[in-house]
């Protein structure tokens, strides 16, 4: 009978460790143009509180435009300030085993896009779409974990 019960508790608390353990987007990433499959910088992902996630730049590796560029096409408060330290993701909840609901901001264009980041083979990689209106609508980056 003991040993019935230990294993039907064994079994309850298999499905919570497994969900413990999924991938999350935190941590530092590689960003890959899509165009050229050259990386272009690296991007530090965060837990900013009440579960939300954050990306800024830490490096360009792209230097075509400099080693520190600025974001000529944005508007606002980050226009012509520099790429490197600006946060690029915000408000990023989970949402089964991806990160969406939060907006993303491409520094080329100065535009921001709905955001849905979904870490990918075990974690080592993370699709990145950026989207008007629905996910169909957009276009995917793949992030290489650092």
């Amino acid at each position: 009978m003991r040993l019935a019960l230990a294993a039907l508790l064994l079994s309850c608390l298999l499905p919570i460790t497994a969900w413990a353990q999924l991938p999350t987007p935190i941590g530092r990433w590689r960003s890959i143009d899509d165009a050229t499959g050259k990386p272009k910088a690296v991007i530090d992902i965060q837990e900013v509180g009440n579960g939300t996630l954050s990306a800024r730049i830490v490096q360009v590796l792209d230097t075509k435009d400099g080693p520190n560029p600025l974001c000529t096409a944005c508007e606002g408060r980050r226009r012509n300030q520099p790429i490197v330290g600006m946060t690029i993701a915000w408000e990023l909840r989970p949402q089964g085993k991806a990160w969406g609901g939060g907006r993303i901001l491409d520094p080329e264009n100065g535009k921001e896009y709905s955001v849905r980041m979904t870490p990918i083979a075990a974690g080592s990689r993370l699709e990145v779409r950026g989207f008007i209106g629905m996910a169909l609508l957009g276009r995917t980056q793949v992030w290489v974990r650092e």
